[in-house]
């Protein structure tokens, strides 16, 4: 168990060894089973974070709201749009004076080839942990949550059969972070991993090279197939989320032409069918339902998107706890 934790950034789990992910793992596990017997965990008395959002959140927003009043400390939700970043203040600035009024600084900004260098730069100029609450690259808070989940209800994660398969939404163009944060992070665990997308989807060239000197590292396997049904074929866990164009086309536009190629890119009955019998579905929330997914498998047997969702909290309180507060 890693216990030098305190004050080291999370804005990627690659920069965090298996070890201290075991720890993290660790400490939501224990925090959960308080959570769930009433017992006080007030690991982080008079604390304060700063949470900083560029875009919409739920699970990610009030996980840390809720998790550092649970740890008893408070958190400040900032909606970028009210703040001097609006006007033009640097991540510098913002990041020296945040980090001298509390303990931790969060941020979710997703902008592409945006979002991950403005956290680095709060990180650099902070003085305080900084965790990632989402960017263009990365989504570690949710990715930490996705293993959680699957080690809680399969329990063994070696050789697993994990597919990562784009579907089609019409919600918004949204960012490749969860996919990639799972590339990357599950074949560290031992599963064999399947990246499933249509042509175009593709993620960058060094996510894919970095995924599979991870999984021969830790005797997984990382492989890529644009044959959804090979996807699903016999899988464990089935991971049927949307993600944009990012790598090959920058435009916001939600719907272009690429899009409605693939709309036959959706989690059915049929496609479940080809899976193994005790296979589980799971969806970082919010899906966009009759698009991504029929409703009767989200809401169906196999689904455990809300175990998965409301480990978004104990593994933040984690989080929170080993990087704000302990040794």
């Amino acid at each position: 168990m890693e216990t030098q934790l305190k004050g080291k950034d999370f804005i990627t789990l690659e920069e965090w060894t298996k070890d201290e992910i075991d720890t993290l793992l660790e400490v939501s596990f224990d925090l959960k089973k308080k959570f769930a017997m009433g017992v006080p965990t007030p690991y982080l008395r008079d604390k304060t974070a700063f949470l900083m959002f560029f875009e919409q959140s739920t699970r990610t927003r009030n996980s840390m709201e809720a998790g550092l009043a649970q740890l008893g400390g408070h958190a400040n939700f900032l909606d970028t749009s009210t703040m001097q970043v609006s006007h033009g203040e640097v991540a510098k600035d913002t990041g020296v004076i945040l980090g001298s009024y509390g303990h931790g600084l969060a941020c979710r900004n997703c902008v592409w080839e945006v979002g991950n260098k403005y956290l680095r730069s709060l990180a650099e100029h902070a003085k305080v942990p900084v965790m990632n609450l989402q960017c263009d690259l990365y989504h570690p808070m949710q990715g930490l949550a996705d293993l959680m989940t699957i080690i809680e209800k399969k329990k063994e994660s070696r050789k697993l059969k994990v597919s990562i398969i784009w579907a089609y939404a019409t919600s918004h163009k949204k960012p490749i972070s969860v996919p990639l944060t799972q590339s990357l992070l599950f074949p560290r665990y031992g599963m064999d991993v399947t990246l499933a997308y249509p042509k175009g989807y593709e993620m960058p060239d060094w996510v894919i090279e970095q995924a599979r000197k991870n999984a021969e590292a830790n005797n997984g396997q990382f492989k890529i197939t644009h044959d959804q049904e090979q996807a699903y074929k016999d899988a464990d866990i089935v991971i049927p989320k949307n993600w944009g164009s990012w790598v090959s086309n920058q435009d916001d536009a939600v719907i272009d032409d690429l899009l409605e190629a693939n709309r036959d890119w959706k989690c059915t009955e049929d496609l479940m069918a080809l899976a193994d019998d005790d296979v589980m579905y799971m969806h970082a929330l919010p899906a966009d339902r009759g698009n991504e997914v029929e409703d009767s498998v989200i809401d169906g047997p196999h689904s455990i998107v809300y175990t998965e969702a409301e480990n978004r909290l104990h593994t933040a309180k984690a989080v929170m706890t080993l990087t704000m507060g302990g040794k």
